[in-house]
This record gives structure tokens, C-alpha cells and sequence, in this order.
């Protein structure tokens, strides 16, 4: 049996980035040899094993024959007269077929090393066209090789088109397309995941409500960028730079994604003003969250952000009642969290503009401090000063908003 350690590992050694994952392929076995062996098999789709002493995955080479849609529809073949190559020209990137033997000789024949060198991101063959969701991927790999130079091969783009117009994308399940894009939350650069998508045509199919946004104009003065989807994405950027003082960075990176999409549905008669985009956004990032089958707390915090985000922008305005009314929505006596990553999502919709990426936003420490001074207020003494039940809540309300009231004052 030949051993070869595959993929991800022996991209990232040879890019020197820290390899999470070791990932080995055995050619010339089969599964009853590495049961022998006290391999222990998982998965029921073709075999893969995990080794007996450092857990580590081993796959059986295998080809794959598309039988159907979708990227379940293929029939795998594992017998142990495939070959390393036979198994390498089904993946979907040069750079993530190169294997390396236990000698640490490297086997390329599809010469991934020149393209990791030409910082390229090629499809090995049109087997490619195969497989939707290779399209999600090979967008999350850009986001996730963005800073360092890398790009998609032109004739790689071209083939995510003929793939995204023949409608195979229709098939992705919403759990498959939401565990992509939360991959791309966690690169460096996730807004470069969604230009991705946008250029070959499947952010108009999977994201419809964002790639709405584009050609959507905004007042030049407040947004030198003009257009709503270019917004939309540097607000994005932004965010995930701030996402590092976030409570729940990914839930953070969902609501500045969803921050803006009631912009998309303006009536054209009011352009280049949004009058009411903040309620139009509540019903578009459900549309978007439910359709993704994003969890609950990520909706929500959408549905909050699309709404209140302007609110906070003018917090230095807002008067008592108002402010209160806003901490009540958040609940921020019980999920103070939350609410401080809502702040960040607004720092980078301020950040996420032309020439104001280095611009300080005061909002979000003043919004801190009248949350700080409104909660001091004692529960405990309210009760002591007899009031019961629903009164309170009442007196407890009206006390915190005394205090943010004596706070704006002084």
C-alpha cells in the first residue's frame, strides 16, 4: 500500500501557513485490509478511516461518475487499482491536488506548485462543471488567499458561470450554501467570497437579496462610494477587521452583511434617498435568514441591526425615552453582548464608506456608557421601596431613565 498525505496540508506547508488538518491517502487497499490493520472506518458514502493511534483521516483512492444533480449525484468507484492520479484529477483545484509521499517527495501532475506560485486558483479539468458547490468553494478559497494575492483563473470563472446558468446551483441544499458562507466568515477577507460569487452570476441566485443592492445610488456626500452593494461589502470588510473585539464574531459579520438590504427594494422615485429602509430590512434579512436556515440568534440579531443601525448613528441625539426604548429592544439587562456587537456592525456601517475607513465613531463608547449608567440602577432597591409585580418594571424603566437623562445632562 502507497500512503500519501493529501489537500489542504501539503497547500498550506508549501505556502507556510500553519496546517491545521493532515489529510492521507491510501492507494492500492482496500477496506477490509485497514479494518485488518485496526483502522476504523467512518462515513457510508465511500470509505474513509481513521488511524488506529493519532485519529488522523485515511480515504481509499477513488473516481467519482456523476450519476444525478446536485453534488450528492455521483457514483464512487474505490477499488485498489486506482491510481494516485486517477484520484487527484477529481478534486477541484490544482493547488489542492498535490500529494506528498512519506519520503516528502511531492507527486504534481497537475502542476498545483506553479499556480500556488502564480497565486492562481485553476480547475483541474472539466469534471469541475460537475459539482455546484465547487462554486461556493472556490469562492471561499479567494476569500480565504485574498491578502495573499491570489485570484481566480480566467477560465475558471468562466466555467462557475456555465455552471451557475445551467441552474445546477438550484440543487445545494440551504445547509450546505450557509456552512460555505460561514467558512467564509472565518477567512480574512469575506467580502472578497461575495464579489466572487456576484461576478459569476450565483449571488443573484443564492443571495438575491444583496445582489439587489447593486447599482442602487446613495447620496454622494454620505457615501462616496455611491452604490448600496459596494457599501454593503466594504461594511463587511470593516466589520470583520472589528470582529475581533466581537462577542460572536459571526453573528457580527451576518448583520453588517444584512445591515442595508432594505435599500435594495427603494422606490426609484425617491433615489438617491432610503426613506424607510431600516423596516423594509426587517422583512428581507428573515426572507434571506429563512431561507438559509441560519440559526435563530443570528436572525434576530439581522432583523435588529437592519432596524435600529441608524438609530445609533444619531445616539448623541436620541433623547431619554428613545434610548430606552432602543435598550429594551436589545435586552440588554439580560444579553449586554449582544448589544455590544450591534455597536461594532454600526462602527463598520460608518467605517464601510469611501475615505472614512480611518474616521473615529464616538457613538458606539457613548452608547456603552449611557448602557453602564442605566444598568447601576438597583432592581433589589426598587423592590425594598415596595413596588410589586408589573410596577417594577414600570419604576425600574422610568428609574434608568433618569439616570441616562442625568448622565446626557451633565
Amino acid at each position: 500500500m502507497q500512503i500519501y498525505l493529501v489537500g489542504g496540508a501539503v497547500r498550506d506547508q508549501l505556502l507556510n501557513i500553519p496546517v491545521k488538518d493532515r489529510d492521507w491517502l491510501v492507494v492500492g487497499e482496500t477496506p477490509q485490509r485497514l479494518l485488518d490493520q485496526g483502522f476504523q472506518q467512518v462515513g457510508n458514502d465511500f470509505p474513509v478511516f481513521l488511524h488506529p493511534k493519532t485519529k488522523e483521516e485515511y480515504a481509499l483512492a477513488r473516481t467519482e461518475r456523476k450519476s444525478g444533480k446536485g453534488y450528492n449525484g455521483f457514483i464512487c468507484d474505490f477499488s485498489p487499482e486506482i491510481t494516485l492520479e486517477e484520484d487527484l484529477i477529481r478534486r477541484d483545484l490544482t493547488i489542492n491536488a498535490i500529494a506528498q509521499d512519506l519520503d516528502g517527495n511531492l507527486h504534481d501532475p497537475f502542476n498545483g506548485v506553479q499556480d500556488l506560485k502564480n497565486k492562481l486558483l485553476r480547475h483541474i479539468s472539466p469534471a469541475f462543471a460537475e459539482d455546484p458547490l465547487r462554486v461556493l468553494r472556490v469562492a471561499r478559497f479567494a476569500a480565504r488567499f485574498h491578502h495573499l494575492g491570489f485570484t481566480i483563473a480566467k477560465e475558471t470563472v468562466n466555467l462557475m458561470k456555465n455552471l451557475t446558468a445551467s441552474g445546477e446551483l438550484d440543487h445545494l441544499t440551504a445547509e450546505r450554501v450557509w456552512l460555505e458562507t460561514r467558512k467564509a466568515f472565518n477567512t480574512p477577507s469575506p467580502h472578497i467570497y461575495f464579489y466572487a460569487l456576484r461576478e459569476v452570476g450565483a449571488l443573484k441566485v443564492l443571495f438575491p437579496e444583496i445582489d439587489q443592492l447593486f447599482g442602487i445610488i446613495q447620496p454622494e456626500k454620505h457615501h462616496p462610494e455611491i452604490d448600496c452593494g459596494v457599501h454593503a461589502l466594504m461594511v463587511l470588510e470593516q466589520a470583520k477587521k472589528l470582529s475581533l473585539e466581537a462577542n460572536d464574531p459571526e453573528m457580527t459579520l451576518f448583520g453588517a452583511l444584512c445591515h442595508d438590504v432594505g435599500k435594495g427594494t427603494t422606490d426609484k422615485a425617491i433615489l438617491p434617498h432610503h426613506y424607510g429602509h431600516e423596516q423594509r430590512g426587517v422583512g428581507l434579512s428573515m426572507t434571506l435568514s429563512n431561507r438559509l436556515k441560519v440559526p435563530t440568534h443570528l436572525k434576530d440579531f439581522a432583523k435588529l441591526t437592519a432596524e435600529y443601525h441608524t438609530h445609533c448613528h444619531k445616539i448623541m441625539e436620541l433623547k431619554p425615552k428613545t434610548v430606552m426604548k432602543l435598550f429594551n429592544k436589545f435586552d440588554v439587562w439580560r444579553k449586554p453582548e449582544r448589544f455590544f456587537d450591534f455597536l461594532l456592525v454600526c462602527e463598520a456601517d460608518s467605517k464601510g464608506r469611501l475615505g472614512f475607513e480611518d474616521r473615529t465613531y464616538p457613538q458606539r463608547e457613548y452608547a456603552k456608557q449611557l448602557y453602564l449608567v442605566a444598568s447601576q440602577v438597583s432592581v433589589q432597591q426598587v423592590i425594598a421601596d415596595g413596588y410589586e409585580k408589573q410596577a417594577i418594571r414600570e419604576e425600574l424603566n422610568k428609574r434608568r431613565q433618569q439616570a441616562i437623562s442625568h448622565y446626557i445632562l451633565n
